[in-house]
């Protein structure tokens, strides 16, 4: 921890290459970094939007279980996706994970992603604040 901030790390491949980690615990707040659904290095659920949102959101609790949080405690989620069409899939699976929480939510459209299977991106903020 320096300053305050606490810097989490999941081993994932991009950490090192591009100089991140997957979560930054900040204050009262813990931001976790873009998560799309490559686990161990192994793309899965190619073509699926649902899965790969549930992965992905997966790989975000994980950050956040090492901060000592769970995802009632995400207060907002932004989810970028590679076609409108996968729009009600991502909506499944992030009702799926967070229909008790309802944080507050973004979704939004992108020409791409940094690979082509990939139909998702997610990024979760939650809060540590007083209980």
């Amino acid at each position: 921890m320096t300053g305050g901030v606490e810097r989490i790390s999941s081993g994932g491949p991009y950490e090192d290459v591009i100089g991140y980690s997957r979560a930054v615990a900040a204050g009262d707040f813990v931001l976790v970094s873009g998560c799309t659904s490559v686990v161990d290095g192994v793309f899965v659920g190619e073509g699926d939007p649902f899965e790969q949102t549930l992965t992905a959101f997966g790989i975000a609790e994980k950050a956040l279980q090492k901060a000592g949080l769970s995802r009632d405690d995400v207060v907002r989620t932004r989810m970028y996706i590679t076609h409108a069409r996968d729009a009600d899939e991502v909506g499944r699976a992030h009702k799926a994970m967070f229909d008790t929480a309802r944080p507050a939510a973004t979704m939004v459209v992108v020409a791409g992603l940094i690979d082509s299977r990939m139909l998702v991106e997610v990024e979760v903020e939650a809060y540590r604040g007083a209980k």
